[in-house]
């Protein structure tokens, strides 16, 4: 890893360090039982489709700024809808399965193994409510959590990730920004942060025009390399 040397890391949290779809899989088979495998994904994708476009909307001004939980219920209430389910409890549990999302089986260690070398910062689309409930399900270790609810826009807008610069009182150049997707990874590179690829079932590969600084199976190989890069064994 080239100069300079990072001080802190920065960490997306869905889809990098829990499965999101896994928690939205789950909440959706509370909902209706009677469900198929197919007829899940289904709705799962359903759920997925709104929170992009609604994302996206804000993003471009077509919508004004809503934090995560809003577009969760929304798209609770699209599924239940479609799913033929109205019980307004039903709906209000589904909106919430965001905050249920199972970690990646190697990501409260990974995170403490870190945790030992570098400052690290969460920095999530989630709304600050969210990112609570979803650090406490799937024990998350932090030196500090972000939410993009605090820039109100969502990433890959700079002022997300202009948060962590903030709060590290360091260059944006020696920040290492961790995710799952590549169009987050191109989203930090924006404002000049380090960049490192962590390979997720769920997550965005990168294309052939990509050039992240590091590339890793997982979070034990991100920290064996940045443990070699700094000069560190073990």
């Amino acid at each position: 890893m080239p100069e300079p040397e990072i001080d802190a890391v920065v960490f997306d949290v869905l889809g990098t360090l829990v499965d999101e779809p896994a928690g939205i899989r789950a909440g959706i088979r509370a909902l209706d039982a009677s469900l198929d495998e197919a007829g899940t994904e289904r709705l799962l994708s359903l759920w997925q489709q709104h929170i992009e476009r609604e994302q996206r909307r804000i993003l471009d001004g077509d919508r004004p700024y809503l934090p995560s939980d809003v577009l969760d219920r929304e798209a609770a209430q699209l599924v239940a809808d479609t799913a033929g389910v109205g019980d307004p409890a039903a709906v209000a549990a589904l909106a919430l399965s965001g905050r249920r999302l199972p970690p990646w089986p190697d990501t409260v260690a990974g995170l403490a193994r870190l945790a030992d070398r570098f400052p690290l910062i969460g920095l999530s689309n989630a709304s600050r409510t969210a990112l609570l409930g979803l650090n406490a399900h799937a024990g998350l270790r932090w030196h500090q959590a972000l939410s993009a609810e605090d820039a109100r826009t969502y990433k890959p807008d700079p002022e997300v990730y202009r948060l962590a610069v903030t709060v590290s009182g360091r260059p944006p150049a020696r920040l290492l920004m961790v995710a799952a997707h590549a169009w987050d990874l191109r989203g930090a590179q924006g404002l000049g942060l380090r960049t490192a690829y962590v390979a997720r079932p769920v997550g965005d590969p990168p294309t052939s025009s990509d050039r992240f600084d590091l590339h890793a199976d997982g979070l034990a190989d991100l920290a064996g390399q940045l443990d070699k890069a700094h000069g560190r064994s073990g």
